[in-house]
């Protein structure tokens, strides 16, 4: 079969992704031959843009994936797609000029679901064009009653072990938004803003947040403050609004902050949620859902808040209750989504209680890669000081199965066997314990990571005809989201199942932009993967993300590691070109190299193994630390400097030679070396290595075995003797290039004085020199002879610096030999325009050249090996 020369990503990429029967990548359920390996596969957000972070963790997932099912696993690697949630509701207001509220909840949901699945295709396309070999038959979407099922029965199953329950708590709310958020979706954002000093009465107070007075309800002291121990129990008046508060005494008042009297609001911050249970404080609800003031607000009620700010301050002015103004820089809690400042509002929510031991121990029962990373998690879970707020008030999302009797109160919770519903579209099936039907649906929905959240336990078979295969053998993920989905899965499937959600997690970073920043519209930074594998392939791509795949750490696109992929695999085509020349009639003894008989190999054929089942073992190791940077180098490595500079050059010569038995032994040499390059490289090259085994074998490289070591083809002593006919024949190519001769140019002789090895081991260095080759014990008897002065022009004197060239021409028409020794006499004397002039011995260089049997040679040191050139 002819082999172009180049390697064309474009024509092959396209035509095995539409041949490549993707049934092959079917978990079995029903298979207990094979040891199972299931991935816990990230459902991205179905955006329509497939990004360069996204393609990044894809490809990792699908080295594993490809990986182990060579090594004989029953692999699963699932897709699945996390479609509710507030970004997409947002895009369909804008797509269609409306708000959610302006059309029927039935209508707008069915707008969203739209404009999923339209997203869900396009970014199917790129992980298609990408070569990942996943599995469509386990392929879920969150937004069908096929998934969402399961997250409403586990809703009712955490119910009913009082791991969810409903109160009227404080929670962080976007007023923009308009719905609750959790913890983790709150983000931080430093920035300026006005510390307002006032009048309290006898006392003054700094506060940031004067639109709160409305909702204060006390001010605090330090006991330990001096200042205000008088004060402590006393009433004051609020300025403007005229309600009296108490002065509390708490040892978390920082006496070096503003005056050191703290005004307590319902609620500025989770230090006020704080105080406020601790002390049992009323509630004044100043700010609605919809980021306005209340009644409580009096005439500046129905205002923003930046209105009232504005206002209040004013008037604060106006009024002298207001002395003194700083700029302060705050760090301030940002809505996640549309970054707007979130409030902390007391609305009744549904929550998930969270156990912190819990979290804590079933992280320990993992294993982390990299293992700081579980640290991270243990301390997100140290900071947590709410439970998870879990209720939203949005549209799109998967609806909380519960009604409220209108008659006594009671809250009914959906049974298992009446889901999925959504009970505003529907009423339960039997009555409430008081008798009465007549009920009130829950408008609110469930926060998106109750679905994500749950994919561990549903990839495994959970609540499926399948047994259940918890836990799972991998979970990929990025370090953004450990706070959300690892810590939401942890605790979820230790709830449902008492069972660690996965083996083994592995933690990816970030991807940056070539100047250092993470990607962004702003930074103009941003690079797609369609546009990398629209230039250079997908395969280009995937080593990019091999060779910066140090798990944990970002990783910075740089369009010089694409460029060089794409070479290498040129490099690797060209070697497969000339190697398939050779190949084509052969047909191994054995196509398993455990069965290689070394009978008639020769030193650098038993080199070449010997390197080639290290890079099976090196690479496997690689492979199952999931360090694909060192496993995709090692390959490189190999192919590049082992085979292609070394090998293939000494053994040309056999390969187009007349002996057949040393024609065939590097034959069989070549054959298992790009057998073995190729099985390597699937996992991360998919195409390219398939176009190879094409070519080379009949089926499928993605459905053959992985490599094994063969212990008896490893030989060290061997390996350090191929290593000196390596080195001497590459010595001899840079001696030839350096002298301006043609590297097929023959020399008289060529003498090795070694040790290490014999006449019967330079067959190569003989083909690969086109010379004679003598092997020799002992050392060459070898003289020097001085054949040319140089003056070292730093170290003459500069008297004598402007006839360098004289000196330069004097000193080459002397006798060297009569130079030389003087210079043993510690003087060099030499005539320049009849003027006589002693040069110190250290102001010129005596070259000299080797001499044996009175021929010119020259003589090189090849790691202690001496190799004598006679030309």
């Amino acid at each position: 079969m002819t082999v172009p020369k180049e390697y064309i990503p474009h024509e092959v990429e396209p035509k095995w992704q539409s041949s490549w029967d993707m049934s092959k990548y079917h978990f079995d359920w029903e298979d207990q031959s094979r040891p199972q390996y299931i991935i816990d596969t990230p459902p991205p957000y179905p955006t329509g843009n497939f990004h360069i972070g996204n393609a990044l963790n894809w490809c990792y997932i699908d080295f594993i994936a490809r990986y182990k099912r060579m090594r004989g696993y029953n692999v699963m690697f699932p897709q699945g797609w996390d479609c509710h949630g507030l970004p997409t509701e947002v895009k369909v207001e804008e797509l269609h000029g409306i708000t959610k509220n302006e059309v029927s909840r039935a209508e707008f949901r069915k707008m969203c679901k739209d404009l999923t699945s339209q997203n869900i295709e396009k970014m199917r396309e790129t992980m298609m064009r990408l070569g990942f070999s996943i599995d469509w038959n386990n392929e879920f979407v969150t937004m069908e009653p096929e998934y969402f099922v399961k997250t409403q029965k586990s809703f009712v199953q955490m119910y009913d072990i009082n791991r969810i329950y409903q109160s009227d708590y404080p929670v962080n709310w976007c007023p923009r938004c308009e719905t609750a958020i959790a913890l983790a979706e709150v983000e931080y954002d430093s920035r300026d803003t006005s510390l307002n000093y006032l009048y309290f009465d006898d006392l003054e107070i700094a506060t940031t947040r004067p639109e709160l007075l409305p909702a204060c309800v006390a001010v605090a002291v330090n006991p330990e403050d001096e200042r205000y121990r008088e004060h402590i129990n006393d009433e004051v008046e609020v300025p403007i609004f005229g309600q009296k508060v108490p002065v509390l005494a708490d040892e978390a008042v920082d006496t070096s902050f503003g005056t050191g009297v703290v005004m307590i609001c319902t609620f500025g911050d989770k230090q006020d949620v704080r105080w406020c249970v601790k002390y049992d404080l009323p509630v004044r609800k100043a700010i609605n859902k919809n980021g306005r003031m209340t009644d409580v607000a009096g005439k500046y009620s129905g205002m923003t808040i930046s209105e009232c700010k504005d206002a209040i301050t004013q008037e604060l002015s106006d009024k002298g209750h207001l002395y003194q103004q700083e700029t302060l820089e705050q760090n301030v809690g940002l809505c996640w989504r549309c970054k707007t400042p979130i409030e902390i509002l007391s609305e009744p929510q549904w929550f998930v209680s969270v156990n912190d031991d819990e979290i804590h121990n079933t992280a320990d029962e993992v294993n982390w890669h990299p293992e700081y990373m579980k640290t991270r998690l243990k301390n997100w879970t140290d900071v947590m000081e709410w439970d998870w707020c879990i209720s939203r008030q949005r549209v799109f999302a998967t609806p909380i199965p519960v009604w409220y009797c209108n008659k006594c109160g009671e809250t009914m919770v959906a049974k298992e066997e009446w889901l999925p519903l959504d009970p505003i579209q529907t009423e339960p099936p039997e009555p409430c314990n008081c008798g009465s039907t007549d009920f009130e649906p829950e408008n609110d929905v469930l926060d998106t990571w109750m679905d994500s959240s749950l994919t561990a336990l549903h990839v495994s078979g959970w609540l499926s005809e399948h047994e259940l295969r918890l836990p799972t053998q991998i979970r990929p993920q990025g370090h953004d989201i450990l706070r959300t989905w690892a810590f939401y899965t942890i605790l979820r499937t230790k709830a449902i199942k008492g069972i660690k959600p996965w083996e083994f997690i592995l933690v990816n970073g970030m991807v940056l932009g070539e100047d250092g920043h993470k990607m962004s519209k702003s930074q103009g930074n941003i690079i797609s993967p369609d546009e990398v594998v629209g230039q250079y392939g997908a395969d280009a791509f995937r080593q990019w993300g091999a060779v910066g795949g140090t798990p944990g750490s970002d990783v910075m696109f740089r369009w010089k590691d694409v460029v060089s992929a794409s070479r290498f695999m040129q490099k690797v085509w060209s070697i497969y070109r000339f190697s398939m020349t050779h190949l084509e009639e052969f047909v191994p003894d054995s196509s398993d190299m455990a069965q290689i008989s070394q009978e008639n190999l020769s030193l650098v054929d038993k080199w070449l193994l010997s390197k080639l089942n290290k890079l099976i073992e090196s690479v496997t190791t690689s492979m199952d630390k999931l360090l694909f940077d060192e496993a995709y180098k090692s390959m490189r490595t190999f192919a590049w400097e082992v085979l292609a500079d070394n090998y293939l050059e000494l053994v040309k010569s056999r390969l187009y030679g007349k002996d057949p038995e040393s024609r065939k032994a590097a034959q069989t040499t070549l054959y298992y070396a790009i057998d073995t390059l190729i099985h390597v490289l699937a996992p991360i090259t998919p195409f390219f290595a398939e176009e190879m085994y094409s070519r080379f074998k009949e089926g499928s490289v993605h459905e053959q075995s992985w490599p094994e070591v063969n212990e008896l083809l490893i030989d060290n002593d061997v390996e350090s003797k191929g290593e000196v006919i390596k080195d001497i024949a590459s010595n001899i190519r840079r001696y030839k290039s350096d002298n301006g001769m043609a590297l097929n140019a023959p020399l008289e002789k060529v003498e090795i004085y070694s040790d290490v090895i014999g006449n019967n081991d330079i067959e190569e260095i003989k083909g690969a020199t086109n010379s004679e080759v003598e092997v020799l014990s002992g050392h060459p008897q070898i003289d020097y002879k001085p054949v040319e002065i140089k003056p070292n022009m730093g170290m003459i004197g500069p008297k004598f610096r402007d006839k360098a060239g004289s000196i330069v021409k004097t000193l080459k028409s002397e006798d060297p030999e009569k130079i030389s020794k003087q210079a043993d006499e510690g003087k060099i004397v030499v005539s320049v325009d009849g003027e006589t002039i002693e040069l110190d011995p250290d102001s010129v260089e005596i070259e000299k050249e080797a001499m044996s049997s009175g021929r010119a040679v020259d003589v090189m040191d090849v790691d202690g090996t001496v190799v004598v050139v006679i030309r």
